[in-house]
């Protein structure tokens, strides 16, 4: 879950790392009223998930309350990158000597933790890691060991800080690798952190994202969540403790385990080319239990698309039989009645794979076509869409 800005700047907070003052507003008026309670030079901030905000006019600068009101009102709606603003940030203007780049991620490749950090930040990283790689340092963090003090001098080293500034610098890398574990993060960024008129180290712009998995543990992080953005259909499958993606097709897919929900999209794409073009609608894994209840729920959410034309529900019958499957996708469609308007294809295998094809058969319901290979299910799904 990646937070916007104002968000990142109050956990930095939280977490001692140096910031300036931020109010959030989602009205001109409330910009004039964030500014005046501030005081003195401020900055209009977009508040949207995506880079390029100063450059697209989603920053200025306001020396007045009143500045700051009109600044507000260019900025609130404004569409920056596909993502249109809903509110502003009114942060404390600040006196910039020197801007650096400093960011803790996790190093997937790697398995490892891994500290990015250069003396020279500002709005073009991106531009200067691809042309002078060697101006952005990339050190290592041991997840048993951390940022340590020591550490973070190894790291402003590294990053040709100069020896005056690494002592400064460094306990601010301590805090925001803080804020790195404490809050379950997958990526905490600073650009710029900046050195101030007044010899202060102060994180000016922060990007932060969380690990989802960590949510059981950190109850606070579901007020973060941007739900007024989140697709409905992913909303209410997360209700339903689903992993489920809405992709832009035709045919839903259930499947039971990510590896055969991947490959089944890849085969529904495959079938698809034969029947107009047709894609698959979504990633929808309901893991290792199929009862009636979760099947119901995910057929629920498919249903819900109105993209979608058709479902292929593949299942390979392991420790949950294929009777089990049978039994939850016959009392799935009883419990939706009405709400199931479009054709299934069912293709089961594994565990009394048999049986389960008998109790789908002997229900006969309208809906529902059996399918023996994935295959010939793919097909089946792509041609019924295609219709």
């Amino acid at each position: 879950m990646d937070l916007f800005e104002y968000q990142a700047r109050d956990l930095f907070e939280k977490h001692g790392v140096p910031v300036l003052q931020g109010i959030i507003a989602d009205t001109p008026e409330e910009a004039r009223a964030a500014a005046e309670s501030i005081g003195g030079v401020t900055v209009v901030k977009a508040q949207v998930k995506v880079g390029g905000r100063g450059k697209a006019g989603g920053v200025k600068v306001a020396k007045t309350a009143d500045d700051a009101e009109a600044a507000a009102r260019d900025i609130l709606g404004l569409d920056i990158k596909g993502h249109v603003v809903k509110r502003v940030m009114v942060a404390q203007g600040a006196d910039i000597t020197e801007e650096y780049y400093f960011s803790v991620l996790l190093d997937r490749a790697n398995r490892n933790y891994l500290a990015l950090c250069s003396y020279e930040g500002g709005m073009e990283i991106e531009q200067l890691a691809e042309e002078r790689p060697e101006a952005l340092a990339r050190v290592a963090v041991d997840p048993a060991v951390g940022i340590t003090l020591e550490k973070a001098r190894e790291i402003a080293v590294a990053a040709k800080f100069p020896a005056e500034l690494v002592d400064k610098v460094a306990p601010v890398f301590v805090a925001l690798y803080g804020v790195y574990v404490a809050e379950d993060a997958t990526l905490v960024e600073v650009n710029p952190l900046v050195l101030t008129g007044a010899g202060d180290i102060v994180a000016l712009d922060g990007k932060v994202s969380l690990d989802e998995n960590a949510g059981f543990r950190q109850p606070g992080h579901e007020a973060l969540e941007d739900k007024d953005a989140a697709d409905p259909l992913e909303a209410k499958a997360k209700q339903h403790d689903l992993n489920y993606v809405k992709l832009d097709g035709e045919v839903g897919v259930i499947g039971n385990g990510a590896g055969l929900v991947m490959s089944t999209l890849d085969v529904v794409a495959y079938a698809g080319e034969n029947h107009g073009g047709v894609k698959p609608a979504n990633f929808l894994d309901i893991g290792g239990g199929a009862s009636a209840e979760v099947m119901a729920a995910g057929l629920d959410v498919i249903l819900g698309d109105p993209q979608v034309k058709s479902v292929f529900v593949n299942v390979f019958g392991g420790i949950t039989s294929c009777v089990a499957v049978a039994n939850g996708i016959v009392a799935a469609l009883e419990m939706l009645g009405d709400a199931a308007t479009k054709p299934l294809v069912v293709r089961l295998d594994g565990n009394q794979v048999d049986e389960g094809r008998a109790i789908l058969a002997a229900a006969a319901h309208p809906l529902v076509t059996l399918a023996t290979t994935m295959d010939d299910g793919a097909d089946k799904a792509a041609a019924l869409a295609a219709k």
